[in-house]
């Protein structure tokens, strides 16, 4: 049977992308007006770096509730909600630990990606208004009518597709919420419900109907991310007291690694990614050169998830073994083309033609690299099922036990492995069994590559 053949200005058109998204990942695109910077794609230089890399601050909250007892039962509560909120921004290597004696919660998180004078006091505000959330009749929030978590269960951002696909916040209540919310609604309807986090009012939406399912839907959003962020805050601010900050116990944190070591690394990966590259195509030729595109447009895939350049998502925290994640799945990403290439290679040696050889290489190589992939995919849901928040099931089952064996000062550390490993084998699959394959079959279309040698055979002369 005739093998399907792929028009030769296929390759151009991957290549063009692929590059496109390289450019366009490591430097971002942004515009100055005076000293305004207008960024339009986040790049490298945009990746919220870990505390190992970075430094960081040290804060410590304390529960604003005098004269009535906490318990360890409150002060869980607040540690995961400051966890969740700390999630929420994308800030993932971070460390929290409650001081059930002195009621303190102590909080270690990153640097901002574009903080430059390390003010610890302006650091903390990152995490959010750290205040308790109520619901209040029109404006006044004095006047209460949903309080934190013991009202409000969830929030997340959505899309009305009754109103062309208008951004909204959906609200789910708990079943003491949903009483208190439906009598609330019944007498306030054509009048506002405003939502505080302690003195600052965060969004005031309109009462058009009575709400008893204790199911609500708010409305006016400008924009997906104003959804999210305002979804954020209603989630982060369920805590059930208020927390304060001691400022006297502000602390900075200094990197594990020296000030130049990012310089140094990132040094350090470019050549040791254009040896690998380099060797590539002297051992696989023009096979090689393709795989070594491929492995561009991995990386730079990568990049993109963690610095937050696809609209509506936020820079990831990068540690150290998140770096380690990438440099894996790009070693996962060699083996991947290297597998094809030596495929190849064998069905040359079966006879077979060049686009013959091609279409079996890459065909009798797919099981092999899908079975190697998945694996690193089960291992990398794993480790951020365990190292991340609790919300999933994956995490209630093994967290505790990872926990147990490691601590908890690893947690964000690994999370970001997992997370790295994970973003690069997709991309892996993407670029290197995909657009490596299409980008093959078009090039050896061109007249005067269509050499044998070229692609691990032999020239018939």
């Amino acid at each position: 049977m005739k093998s399907k053949r792929v028009s030769k200005p296929v390759f151009f058109i991957i290549f063009a992308l692929i590059l496109a998204l390289a450019i366009t990942a490591f430097f971002g695109v942004e515009d100055y007006y005076g000293d305004t910077r207008k960024l339009y794609l986040k790049g490298a230089k945009d990746i919220r770096w870990g505390i190992d890399i970075s430094g960081g601050v040290e804060a410590v909250f304390s529960p604003d509730k005098e004269g009535v007892s906490i318990t360890t039962d409150d002060m869980d509560a607040a540690k995961a909600i400051i966890e969740t909120r700390l999630v929420n921004k994308n800030i993932t290597d971070y460390e929290v630990f409650a001081d059930n004696r002195n009621h303190q919660i102590i909080v270690r998180f990153p640097w901002a990606a574009d903080e430059s004078d390390f003010d610890a006091q302006s650091a903390v505000k990152e995490l959010g208004e750290t205040a308790m959330l109520t619901f209040c009749k029109n404006e006044d929030s004095n006047d209460v009518i949903l309080q934190g978590s013991a009202d409000i269960q969830s929030a997340t951002p959505g899309v009305d597709q009754s109103n062309s696909n208008a951004s909204v916040v959906q609200l789910k209540l708990t079943s003491e919420g949903k009483d208190k919310f439906a009598a609330a609604t019944a007498e306030l309807v054509g009048q506002k419900i405003s939502i505080w986090m302690d003195s600052t009012e965060i969004s005031a939406p309109t009462v058009n109907e009575a709400i008893t399912n204790g199911e609500a839907v708010i409305t006016g959003m400008e924009s997906p991310e104003a959804a999210k962020e305002l979804a954020d805050k209603i989630n982060a601010g369920s805590l059930p007291f208020a927390l304060t900050v001691d400022e006297s116990k502000l602390q900075i944190i200094s990197p594990t690694l020296g000030s130049d070591a990012l310089n140094v690394m990132v040094i350090a990966g470019s050549i040791a990614f254009g040896v690998v590259c380099l060797l590539m195509i002297l051992r696989y030729r023009l096979h090689g050169f393709i795989a070594a595109i491929a492995l561009l447009g991995q990386l730079a895939g990568t990049i993109a998830c963690i610095s937050g350049y696809f609209s509506g998502t936020s820079s990831f925290t990068l540690t150290i073994p998140g770096i380690a994640g990438i440099i894996l799945s790009i070693g996962v990403g060699v083996d991947c083309n290297v597998i094809a290439a030596e495929r190849i290679r064998d069905e040359f040696k079966k006879g077979k033609t060049i686009d013959g050889a091609i279409d079996a290489g890459f065909k009798n190589s797919l099981s092999a690299v899908i079975d190697g992939n998945m694996t690193i995919v089960i291992v990398s849901l794993v480790l951020m099922g365990a190292f991340g928040t609790d919300e999933n099931i994956i995490a209630k089952l093994i967290s505790p036990l990872f926990s147990l064996l490691f601590g908890s000062s690893i947690t964000g550390s690994i999370y970001s492995f997992g997370y790295t490993l994970l973003i690069g084998v997709i991309f892996n699959l993407i670029m290197g069994v995909l657009a490596s394959k299409y980008m093959l079959k078009s090039i050896s279309q061109i007249k005067f590559l269509r050499k044998p040698f070229l692609y691990g055979g032999k020239n018939n002369g």
